[in-house]
C-alpha cells in the first residue's frame, strides 16, 4: 500500500492505473477511521481493481463553533487497517496541497443541500462539494462510494456528479451500526458513558418510526412523534431536527405514499449525531 501526500504523485498513479484497464475505485473520508468506513472501503473494492482512500480533515466543512481542532486523527492507525483491508493507495495531503494559495473557488450545490443538515450548518455543504469535486480530480477514480449514514451528504455528491457530467458512478453503502443500533461515527468517541447509554433511543425511535410506515401511515407527524417518544425522555439527548423527506432530492413530504427518508439529528450532550431510516409501506 501506498502513502501519498502530494497531488501530481496519486494523478500519475491513478492514471497508471487507468491506462492499464484497471477500474479506480475512491473512499473519500477525513480518518478516525471505524468499521463503518471499512464497510466503505469493502464496496469499493467488490466493484473496483483499485481502490484508493483519502484521510483529509477538511477545514471547509466545518462551523466557526464546530470541532475541527479536536476532530480525532489517528493516520498511522488509519493506515494499518487499511492495509490489512487490501487498499491500494492512502492519499494523505496536507491542507495547502487541496487548497494551495490563490484557491479561490467553491462548489455550490442547491436545493439537496438547503434543508436538514444545509440549515443548521451554513457553508457545511459547500464545504464538502468543494472538496470532494478537488479530490474527483485529483484521484480520477471511476466510483466513488458514500454512506447512507450521512444521506444529504450522498444527494449532493450524486447531484452534483450528475450536473458536472463527471463521469463518476457513486456508490451508496448501507449504514453500519453497533450491536445496540448506534450508528457507526467517528465522532461516537466524544460519548460520555452515560451519553453513548442513551444515545440506542435514536435508532429505537427510528424503527419504531418505520413499523409505521409498514402498517401504511402516511403522515408525517405520526412518523415523527413516534420517534419522539422514544427519544424525548432521555435527559441527555436534544433533538434537533426530524424530517420526512423524499430520499432524492431532500424536500420535505406532506404525505408519505412510497420510499421516504426519516432523517434526525440529535445532539448527545455536546455531541452532534445524525441517522436515517427509510420508511413507508415497502421499507
Amino acid at each position: 500500500m501506498r502513502i501519498v501526500r502530494t497531488g501530481e504523485e496519486m494523478t500519475r498513479l491513478s492514471m497508471c492505473w487507468r491506462d492499464r484497464g484497471l477500474r479506480v475505485g475512491f473512499v473519500p473520508t477525513m480518518g478516525a477511521l471505524h468499521p463503518g468506513h471499512l464497510s466503505l472501503v469493502d464496496a469499493a473494492r467488490e466493484a473496483c481493481d483499485r481502490v484508493v482512500v483519502s484521510i483529509f480533515v477538511n477545514p471547509t466543512q466545518f462551523g466557526q463553533n464546530e470541532d475541527l481542532s479536536r476532530y480525532p486523527r489517528d493516520l498511522q492507525g488509519d493506515c494499518r487497517l487499511l492495509e490489512d483491508r487490501g487498499v491500494s493507495a492512502v492519499f494523505a495531503p496536507d491542507t495547502d496541497v487541496i487548497y494551495p494559495e490563490g484557491f479561490s473557488t467553491t462548489v455550490s450545490v442547491a436545493g439537496v443541500s438547503s434543508g436538514l443538515c444545509g440549515e443548521y450548518r451554513p457553508g457545511h455543504f459547500q464545504g464538502v462539494a468543494t472538496v470532494c469535486a478537488v479530490l474527483f480530480g485529483i484521484v480520477r477514480p471511476h466510483a466513488a462510494v458514500f454512506g447512507m449514514k450521512d444521506a444529504q451528504q450522498l444527494a449532493v455528491i450524486r447531484r452534483m456528479a450528475g450536473d458536472l457530467r463527471l463521469d463518476l458512478e457513486i456508490i451508496a453503502a448501507p449504514v453500519m451500526r453497533e450491536g445496540d443500533g448506534l450508528a457507526m461515527s467517528s465522532r461516537n468517541a466524544y460519548l460520555s458513558p452515560e451519553e453513548r447509554r442513551q444515545a440506542p433511543a435514536i435508532y429505537r425511535g427510528l424503527m419504531k418510526a418505520r413499523i409505521l410506515g409498514i402498517n401504511k401511515e402516511s403522515d408525517p407527524a405520526a412518523f415523527k412523534a413516534r420517534f419522539l417518544s422514544e427519544v424525548e425522555p432521555m435527559n441527555l439527548l436534544k433533538v434537533q431536527y426530524v424530517e420526512v423527506v423524499d430520499p432524492g432530492t431532500m424536500a420535505p413530504l406532506d404525505r408519505v405514499t412510497g420510499k421516504a427518508l426519516l432523517a434526525v439529528a440529535v445532539y448527545a450532550g455536546a455531541t452532534r449525531l445524525i441517522d436515517n431510516i427509510i420508511i413507508g409501506p415497502e421499507a
